[in-house]
């Protein structure tokens, strides 16, 4: 049987613009099959700009990573702080990067920020120019 005679006799909703046979495994006598399918020609294109200006991003969040934070708190403060209480304090001020999903949901309790780390992250979003 030719290579994709199966294909032509199957009833498509697409048309099948070309099928072709790979040898995904050699040495055995079975042959892979991709095929290309097409609902229809577009009607026309549609051309899209964008300017980096554009994209949806704060000043913020393209200032300085969650390791320049904690160096800078552990060179000025000598305090170790966690990705964690960043991230606390950074979604005080409105900073949200993503959804983050080690709330603890209830059965476990979270680490809180100390008011020590606190003001030592806050002072390094300042000096990022991440907040006023």
């Amino acid at each position: 049987m030719k290579y994709g005679s199966i294909l032509k006799k199957i009833n498509f909703s697409s048309n099948m613009e070309n099928a072709k046979p790979y040898d995904l495994f050699p040495c055995t006598e079975h042959v892979e099959t991709v095929i290309l399918l097409s609902r229809k020609a577009p009607d026309a294109e549609i051309k899209v700009r964008l300017d980096m200006s554009e994209l949806d991003i704060t000043s913020a969040e393209s200032k300085a990573t969650y390791k320049e934070i904690q160096e800078y708190v552990k060179n000025k403060y000598d305090l170790h702080v966690t990705n964690l209480y960043i991230a606390q304090v950074k979604r005080e001020f409105g900073i949200i990067e993503r959804e983050n999903y080690n709330t603890g949901e209830g059965k476990a309790k979270v680490p809180q920020v100390t008011a020590e780390k606190r003001e030592a992250i806050i002072d390094a979003l300042k000096y990022f120019q991440m907040i006023e």
